[in-house]
């Protein structure tokens, strides 16, 4: 889709509200189960405004007996996904994940808050030790502030004693990465600890058996990146079991549809200019769509090495009902 704007047409995604709608319908009328959906693009991240939009969805469901719960991200802030989590296990008994890909990092910890993770043959958690931007970052090459998590830091300082004469890194080391930037860290490692335990404990008596998977999550795995499988999820104490193969499926055929509403929508102007349009949150249940779209313009600005945005008119918008002739409306979120 475009929309035009003097010469050039602004590239714009679709809105399948009527597509997803019939996938949903389906799955629910095979459960007998209530699904909520929560879907990011590569570009989206779990945020906290997300509970409040969640909020508008399920406020009024009262108590569910079983809430299938979808799940696609690659993470995002961990302190929302203690919230959401907190939100849906007060409208549900039993909590059960629905895993068809990617759910990563922060997303991960949404998982740990269900009874149950079902996992198709794509489906895959990840390691949740926590990376950090902070303030006084490092640089990349394009001026951009890049993360730093405890995993790196620790395995520097393993190598420094084991492999150089000088008896204390932190002398070296200080001129690349802030000191500020290494307690940040560390008390980042301690708070996706507690995340995990936390959300863990929503549905897990046995609080040694949270603390050991909130351990192995944070500490175990070489790469945060790491796919854990339904095999792994199951080995270090996850309640995981393998997605029907119909209802994967069924799942494969939604994300499809999200993944066309999230596609790269990048208008280029110029060679410093571009417009961005791409929905990057969509939360999603019967007879309810909400989803985040960009509408902003990026201009690189080469004195400082990096791109600045302009005219933001980027929302939540709401789709709801039934039908198809449905136009979005605006969801204020302040």
């Amino acid at each position: 889709m475009a929309e035009t704007n003097g010469e050039k047409k602004i590239i714009k995604p679709p809105v399948l509200y009527r597509e997803t709608q019939q996938l949903i319908t389906e799955i629910e009328n095979k459960t007998g189960t209530k699904l909520l959906c929560y879907w990011n693009s590569v570009n989206g991240n779990i945020c906290q405004n997300d509970v409040m939009v969640l909020y508008e969805t399920i406020k009024d469901w009262g108590v569910q007996e079983k809430l299938y719960f979808f799940i696609k991200s690659n993470g995002g802030d961990g302190k929302a996904s203690l919230r959401i989590i907190n939100l849906l296990r007060q409208h549900a008994k039993k909590l059960v994940a629905v895993i068809q890909g990617e759910c990563a990092s922060a997303a991960t910890m949404l998982a740990l808050g269900a009874d149950e993770i079902l996992m198709g043959p794509l489906a895959f958690l990840s390691a949740v030790d926590t990376s950090l931007t902070h303030e006084l970052s490092p640089v990349d090459r394009n001026n951009n502030l890049v993360s730093v998590n405890q995993d790196e830091l620790s395995r520097v300082l393993k190598l420094w004693n084991k492999e150089s004469n000088h008896a204390n890194p932190y002398h070296d080391l200080y001129q690349y990465i802030h000191p500020l930037v290494f307690g940040a860290v560390d008390r980042a490692s301690s708070l996706s600890m507690k995340l995990c335990s936390d959300i863990l404990s929503y549905h897990m008596d046995d609080h040694g058996k949270a603390e050991e998977i909130s351990r192995r999550l944070n500490e175990d795995y070489p790469a945060h990146s790491y796919p854990i499988i339904l095999r792994e999820a199951q080995k270090i104490g996850l309640n995981a079991r393998e997605l029907d193969k119909e209802l994967n499926d069924l799942f494969f055929s939604l994300n499809n549809l999200y993944s066309q509403m999230g596609q790269r929508a990048y208008t280029d102007f110029d060679e410093n200019n571009y417009h961005n349009n791409e929905i990057v949150n969509i939360l999603e249940a019967r007879n309810m769509q909400i989803y985040y779209q960009n509408d902003q313009d990026w201009h690189y600005r080469s004195e400082e090495r990096r791109y600045i945005s302009m005219n933001d008119q980027s929302a939540w918008y709401v789709m709801s009902g039934s039908g198809d002739k449905k136009e979005p409306k605006v969801f204020q979120i302040r």
